[in-house]
């Protein structure tokens, strides 16, 4: 089956590609594997030019490759120009410490000398998804890279053109032939790749269902795995925040990437007294989101990527009314060419409902009360997923005892939740396991080596 670049706005298919077939993918992992044992000798300080030269096209070619991005998966032109920076920044921060997070570490034993070292393992598969197409890729490929190891992108079906202008950018930025290679195949093709002996380890983002599958798969071949699954964040809103603050960020939050992040807030738990108010400026904000062109300058909202995520979300709003809440904005498909979606404000969505606990990948919001930090933190807590949180409070006591007791891989105290090359990204629960970027992230796919010597 061919694989289709369609644009989300318009409906119009872009290019075709035909996918691999078995002796090119056959000859594709051979080149891995072959490349893999030369490319481990290759220095940190040469990795690190050729991720800096990685910088540069990223840079100096930004426009155009956001505009790959928007034509492919919807996401405003000004926010895929931004990740193709932030793809640059990645390159950056690896190059420059990159050696220095692999350096070894002596550890004072009974030994004349005792250390770690840090190793590549060999060629890893990266499953990645549409939503991020760029950066989602670079934050595997940067650290994976300047580890010394050597990476192949299954990416997204639908953005085909993006996986290939990833691997034409390390190509030119001098990595050696083979060191990073894009598979244009399926999901049934994928399989076949994870049960291949020449394959280390693999990392995937992307839906619970898709992180079971890959991890069940290299379970029964004893491989690392790294998911980054799922999330329905809580935004949690106290009397002490700064309701102008708050109020801009939750509309940003709930409407990046027209509302498909893993990291977007989605659930906004509100105290009490602040709640009307609150509800009130909020869903009048998202009322004012224009609507329209991802290409043009002035559009907050673009397209969703696919019909049928249109179509599940939408199902998902109806469920959600059924069950018992109700519609304070939108709930509506826009008519006309392209997958658009009405921002969407749902109050009073029922905790035993079973969409309570699903996550809405798309430009949709719930709302719940909070008598105290007490029940905020409960209802924060009462979700199958935990990868970001945000929490709105000046004071000191009520942030501490967020930071704490919230089950999730990050915890953001007044400030949405983002990812930033310095610091670990993960979750827990559902979310996934393992970590991505800082220096966390770069040993996720090396031989942590003991040695001793008398």
């Amino acid at each position: 089956m061919a694989i289709a670049s369609i644009n989300p706005a318009t409906c119009e298919t872009l290019k075709v590609f035909e996918p691999l077939s078995a002796e090119g993918l056959e000859q594709k992992l051979a080149l891995a594997a072959a490349t893999f044992r030369t490319y481990r000798g290759t220095s940190f300080a040469e990795r690190a030019q050729w991720l800096n030269n990685a910088a540069r096209i990223l840079t100096d070619e930004k426009q155009q490759f956001g505009r790959i991005m928007t034509l492919e998966m919807g996401k405003t032109l000004a926010s895929a120009v931004a990740e193709a920076e932030k793809c640059a920044w990645a390159c950056r921060y690896y190059a420059e410490h990159g050696a220095q997070h692999l350096a070894d570490e002596t550890i004072a034993t009974n030994a004349t000398r005792s250390f770690v070292r840090y190793q590549p393992i060999g060629p890893v598969l990266a499953v990645m998804p549409w939503n991020f197409p760029f950066w989602q890729v670079f934050r595997f490929a940067a650290p994976a890279l300047m580890a010394g190891n050597v990476g192949l992108l299954k990416h997204s079906s639908n953005v085909p053109q993006c996986a290939l202008a990833i691997e034409e950018i390390l190509c030119r930025a001098g990595f050696p032939h083979g060191a990073f290679q894009a598979l244009l195949i399926g999901s049934r093709e994928t399989a076949g790749v994870l049960a291949d002996d020449r394959i280390a380890a693999a990392t995937l983002t992307g839906s619970e269902p898709a992180g079971r599958s890959v991890a069940s798969q290299c379970g029964e071949r004893i491989k690392k795995t790294v998911l980054e699954l799922g999330g329905s964040d809580p935004f949690i809103v106290t009397p002490s925040a700064n309701l102008d603050e708050a109020i801009a960020a939750a509309v940003k939050a709930r409407t990046i990437n027209n509302g498909q992040s893993c990291i977007a807030a989605k659930r906004f738990i509100v105290a009490d007294d602040v709640y009307d108010e609150f509800t009130r400026r909020f869903v009048a904000a998202m009322k004012a989101l224009k609507i329209g062109d991802p290409m043009a300058p002035d559009t907050e909202v673009g397209p969703l990527a696919t019909a049928a995520i249109r179509d599940e979300l939408h199902a998902q709003v109806e469920r959600a009314v059924a069950a018992g809440a109700s519609v304070a904005l939108g709930g509506h498909k826009i008519d006309g060419p392209g997958y658009f979606y009405e921002p969407t404000v749902l109050e009073g969505v029922p905790r035993d409902s079973a969409v309570f606990r699903e996550e809405f990948f798309g430009p949709v919001a719930m709302l719940f009360r909070a008598r105290d930090a007490a029940e905020a933190i409960e209802l924060a807590n009462d979700s199958p997923f935990g990868l970001g949180s945000s929490v709105w409070t000046r004071d000191a006591a009520e942030q501490a005892r967020f930071i704490d007791e919230i089950e999730a891989g990050a915890v953001f105290v007044n400030g949405m939740v983002a990812s930033d090359p310095r610091l670990p990204f993960g979750g827990v629960k559902r979310s996934g396991y393992g970590r991505e970027l800082g220096v966390f992230g770069i040993r996720e796919f090396v031989n942590i080596k003991t040695v001793w010597s008398k």
